[in-house]
């Protein structure tokens, strides 16, 4: 058996063990959360979106199912609701400050803010083997600065509590800095974000800006960036950055007041984001981000993970 035989057999295995996994339900001690449990998701009128919001609210959380149109994200909340599921819709454009603050406004009075929030909210223009980044600024400004923006907008509305509040972001292990394929293939950028002591926001931001503007004057490609969804990729390796950033920044936070932020890769996923082409199933894709945010006694932080297991970023 080659070794590509042998990866495949191990994910299989894998997939049929979280899956067994899946019907164990928490017992009452676990169970750290309640109905007054607020749980967003952004992005959730679909695909994993959708399927995170079903399966928090199945373990009986409150969740606010947050979509840039109001129509389908209307619809979808239905679909959940009709289910027995407690779960609301309100409007959410990540590009849009005016509609993050007027979400921010109303979550406050009407939930008093939030305990949970899972960044899904992301585009992709790239099917099976293209690669354009004629999407470059619309992909990193709706996948990296949407996530950031969200993660701010949404601390100061984070719930004291014992358990700690959590932020996870679905990411990509394309997003890997130092993975054998797909890596930035500059060595001073990798060294910079390998380097979590002095990594911070500004560096992130200056090297995706970086990207754009080659993407935009058609220099991209002797940057070193990577060669597979490119600006995608990178949209995912910022954001995998920055969960360690802000992890480092949260982790001054004082007890009861603990915030913790983790980022984690659904796999290749059956969803509109890749043509449906993906070999996971949406209810698989969902599992870690969902196991993640209900960990009881969490003290996660800055972390990546996969398939309920941490990986190297």
């Amino acid at each position: 058996m080659g070794k590509s035989e042998k990866a495949k057999e191990r994910r299989e295995k894998r997939r049929q063990e979280i899956s067994l996994l899946r019907t164990i339900p928490y017992s009452d001690h676990q169970r750290w959360w309640s109905a007054e449990t607020i749980a967003v998701v952004t992005g959730g009128n679909r695909g994993i979106g959708f399927e995170i919001s079903r399966q928090l609210a199945g373990h009986g959380l409150t969740v606010i199912l947050t979509s840039r149109d109001t129509n389908v994200g209307l619809e979808a909340a239905k679909v959940l609701q009709e289910g027995g599921l407690n779960v609301f819709f309100h409007q959410l454009d990540v590009l849009d400050p005016l509609s993050m603050s007027n979400f921010a406004d109303w979550l406050k009075k009407n939930y008093g803010g939030l305990d949970i929030l899972i960044n899904n909210a992301a585009v992709n223009f790239n099917i099976g083997n293209e690669n354009s980044v004629e999407h470059a600024r619309t992909v990193i400004e709706t996948n990296y600065y949407g996530t950031k923006n969200m993660i701010k907008a949404m601390i100061p509305l984070m719930k004291p509590s014992a358990a700690g509040s959590r932020i996870v972001s679905v990411s990509s292990r394309l997003g890997r800095i130092h993975g054998r394929r797909n890596r930035v293939e500059d060595v001073t950028i990798r060294q910079q974000l390998s380097d979590i002591d002095s990594l911070t926001e500004e560096t992130i931001d200056q090297i995706v800006n970086s990207f754009v503007q080659q993407a935009e004057d058609g220099t991209w490609e002797s940057g070193g960036w990577p060669q597979t969804f490119t600006d995608y990729s990178l949209s995912k390796l910022a954001v995998n950055a920055y969960t360690r950033v802000m992890a480092k920044v949260l982790s001054e936070r004082p007890e009861g007041q603990k915030i913790y932020i983790n980022c984690y890769c659904p796999g290749w996923v059956k969803t509109a984001m890749t043509g449906f082409a993906g070999n996971i199933s949406a209810e698989e894709g969902a599992d870690t981000a969902v196991w993640l945010v209900l960990l009881p006694d969490q003290a996660i932080t800055g972390k990546f993970f996969a398939e309920r297991r941490e990986v190297r970023f």
